[in-house]
């Protein structure tokens, strides 16, 4: 699993209200999205006010890239004036408290669930 970081700035005056109907709008395109595992929509506060990040869980790198090509990249640059920033991690382990899990997963991908208690 990998864990992708996009974050971006906004343009002057664009608020959380706006982004949030921008947001609803590209719902549905990401849930059609069989590769993607996970997606948050991050708002910037405090000394990050005006930054906007995407935190998306896939299962390689390649899925993050075919997601986030060329045409997409675009469109970040056309909505927000810059291109977006890019980054990946490999996500060794994950505590999810609200489902009561921890699971870690070997560089080949294979996940084993852990101890929680």
């Amino acid at each position: 699993m990998i864990v992708e970081l996009v974050t971006f700035t906004f343009p002057k005056g664009h608020d959380r209200a706006s982004e949030l109907e921008a947001v609803r709008s590209v719902v549905p395109k990401w849930a059609a999205n069989k590769e993607l595992v996970r997606k948050h929509f991050l708002w910037g506060i405090g000394e990050d006010d005006g930054t906007g990040a995407g935190f998306y869980i896939w299962p390689s790198i390649e899925a993050a890239k075919r997601a986030h090509n060329e045409e997409w990249r675009e469109g970040v640059k056309k909505r927000t004036g810059g291109y977006p920033t890019i980054r990946y991690f490999d996500m060794m382990a994950l505590v999810d408290n609200e489902r009561g899990k921890a699971t870690e997963w070997s560089a080949d991908g294979k996940a084993r669930e852990l101890e929680t208690v």
